[in-house]
């Protein structure tokens, strides 16, 4: 089979979960949209999109799709969580790890929907203005264990500022969104989910809801960065000669910036840490935490990584978890951030021309649903062609050893005549009202 075929093939495969989430012309519509953000080298644009694509002509179509077209948002977001767990589950122990973070979509202008102004201190460039209108998105999506990890997102949600939410619009805090996040995956899990976060996100209003479950849900365990000054304490210790109230926490402990006064041994280990298997140094302590309340044990851990000055302060509630599978699990962690630059640079994050509301939520949506994709796409190819048969080094860059999305785009834009081809294949059948679910059925079968 032709290359171009096979790939086209399993492409398909990929796209016809999502079949049963739209109307039959809603498909039709999608599976361009998606595949266009991959075939499209410059601005991620509709405009763009359909140029690369080779259908003008179904400029006004998608763009009526885009803004008035049939879409439930989470629907799209819970069958990409099933095609994640049919195609590559995410298992770390007995847990299924899932990272959470916000990025920024800088926009232009204050009339775009959704926009806040934002205050950077430390912004990227200095040619950047320290306050800027963005769009704020809390971001989840699966860390899959490997050599290295890779994050597949599959869930997003738009905060805004409460004096600046556009009208009619509900507030939610930050944690509140990302608890809603978590509990969402953990309705469509199988495992028990483990939430790697920043310290940002490890308060009372995100850490109590996951820890403390309403009746009939999962308790979320979560693994994230320790405050240097937190309150530790031990358990309580109940004496039967005493009289009163029972306490409600042990005595106080050493903060982490005092652990020399932890009564805990240093150990050593070894774990993948930044793309390559290194030692560290720890000393670990059961206790109890401020944030997480006084009936829930949790482990902290002071951990020290060669080539990092300062030490690593960790918090997890996964107690049957090693050092090192506490380490590998938040250094993976940033895995998030190297996918929020390939979303910015390669899928086109900031590149969206949507003024209003629904535009800007679904092409958002579908940057990472494709996104999703081609990391899936990537499995199916190294297992099935090797490694290294489908992509190449380049001159300047031998020792590279894992494709990105870039070499991803590379294998689309090599036979982007022969897809532009299939999709217009897919849209004349759509005008035709042939069955697209049975399509769909077909093209899984094949590949």
């Amino acid at each position: 089979m032709p290359e171009a075929t096979q790939v086209w093939a399993w492409w398909q495969a990929l796209c016809a979960p999502f079949a049963a989430v739209f109307t039959r012309p809603g498909w039709v519509r999608f599976v361009p949209w998606v595949t266009g953000m991959v075939l499209c080298g410059e601005e991620h644009t509709v405009t763009q999109i359909l140029t690369a694509l080779g259908l003008e002509s179904r400029w006004r179509v998608l763009e009526h799709f885009a803004e008035d077209g049939a879409w439930d948002r989470e629907v799209v977001e819970r069958h990409m969580l099933h095609l994640i767990e049919q195609e590559r589950p995410a298992r770390w122990g007995r847990y299924h790890p899932v990272a959470l973070d916000d990025t920024k979509w800088h926009r232009t202008s204050a009339k775009v929907w959704g926009t806040c102004t934002v205050h950077e201190a430390s912004a990227r460039s200095p040619n950047r203005a320290v306050t800027v209108r963005a769009d704020t998105w809390v971001m989840m999506g699966d860390v899959v264990p490997g050599t290295p990890w890779t994050y597949w997102p599959h869930a997003a949600r738009l905060y805004g500022r409460q004096t600046q939410l556009p009208p009619g619009e509900t507030f939610h805090t930050k944690t509140a969104w990302a608890v809603a996040l978590l509990r969402q995956a953990d309705a469509e899990s199988n495992a028990p989910i483990l939430g790697v976060f920043d310290g940002a996100y490890a308060v009372e209003t995100g850490v109590d809801p996951c820890v403390h479950p309403a009746p009939g849900q999962r308790r979320i365990a979560i693994l994230t960065r320790l405050r240097v000054d937190a309150r530790l304490y031990h358990p309580v210790v109940v004496r039967t000669q005493c009289k009163g109230r029972r306490p409600t926490w042990g005595e106080r402990m050493a903060a982490p910036q005092h652990h020399v006064y932890w009564s805990a041994a240093w150990r050593s280990g070894r774990a993948w840490v930044y793309g390559r298997i290194r030692p560290f140094r720890f000393t670990q302590l059961r206790c109890r935490w401020a944030v997480s309340g006084p009936e829930v044990p949790v482990q902290v851990f002071a951990v020290a990584v060669p080539g990092h000055r300062d030490l690593w302060f960790l918090v997890t509630t996964a107690v049957d978890l090693s050092a090192a599978q506490v380490v590998e699990a938040f250094a993976a962690r940033f895995r998030q951030e190297d996918g929020f630059r390939d979303h910015q640079q390669r899928l086109g994050m900031e590149q969206c021309r949507a003024w209003t509301t629904e535009p800007v939520l679904r092409t958002f949506q579908v940057q990472m649903v494709a996104w999703t994709m081609l990391r899936l796409l990537q499995a199916r190819l190294d297992q099935i062609w090797g490694t290294e048969s489908w992509w190449s080094k380049p001159d300047w860059y031998a020792q590279k050893r894992h494709a990105s999305i870039r070499d991803l785009c590379r294998l689309f834009w090599r036979h982007r005549a022969a897809f532009s081809q299939l999709l217009a294949a897919l849209e004349e059948r759509g005008k035709c009202g042939q069955a697209l679910d049975q399509q769909g059925t077909d093209i899984t079968r094949a590949a």
